[in-house]
């Protein structure tokens, strides 16, 4: 089955993008909130991470610690790296187990051939992801724009919080993008410029 990569960074609208998809009937499997479900789902991961962290992640009522997990890989680069290692080949298996099961609508709403789409911020990057997807739309705002974004929905957030979440991310590299949703209007236009790219993917 074919699958489109949709990432883009932080307030880029790519989120936007894929509810946009979902209304359509395009399946999208949204990779943050599904790893963040592996974590609580896959006891033989958690217990490779406290072995390689050394720590007790699960808490007393049996939940995964995020907290504690993002306290150790905060700032360590080696500490990150040992992590991805670990769990991105488990979200790759969720994701290939989960678009075996996918349900396409019929008829396409986009013509051509069918397809899935995979949400991620950092797959582009990941060589691990390179065969996951044959198409990749990236959704791109200016970064004056991004930060009014995220700052509206998170108001407990500095605007030099919101510029450090910005450099923290790796930069996409536009090369690798098939298309280019630059979203900088309002809702009817991105929904026009996507309608337009994914009808032209295929």
């Amino acid at each position: 089955m074919k699958t489109v990569l949709v990432t883009g960074g932080i307030g880029s609208g790519k989120s936007v993008v894929c509810d946009f998809l979902r209304s359509r009937g395009v399946p999208v499997y949204d990779s943050d909130s599904m790893t963040k479900s592996i974590y609580d789902r896959n006891p033989e991961m958690v217990r490779l991470l406290e072995n390689t962290f050394r720590r007790k992640l699960v808490r007393k009522d049996g939940c995964f610690d995020r907290a504690k997990l993002s306290k150790i890989i905060f700032s360590s680069k080696r500490a990150l790296d040992k992590l991805e290692a670990i769990v991105h080949p488990s979200v790759l298996e969720d994701f290939l187990s989960w678009r075996e099961k996918a349900e396409l609508p019929s008829p396409f709403p986009f013509g051509g051939e069918s397809f899935v789409c995979m949400e991620s911020a950092i797959a582009l990057s990941k060589p691990i992801f390179n065969t996951a997807f044959d198409k990749v739309v990236v959704v791109t705002a200016p970064e004056e724009l991004r930060i009014e974004r995220v700052l509206s929905r998170n108001p407990s957030l500095s605007r030099e919080d919101v510029l450090k979440r910005i450099a923290s991310q790796e930069a996409i590299d536009f090369s690798l993008a098939d298309c280019v949703i630059v979203n900088d209007s309002g809702l009817s236009e991105l929904y026009e410029r996507s309608e337009e790219a994914f009808s032209t993917l295929f």
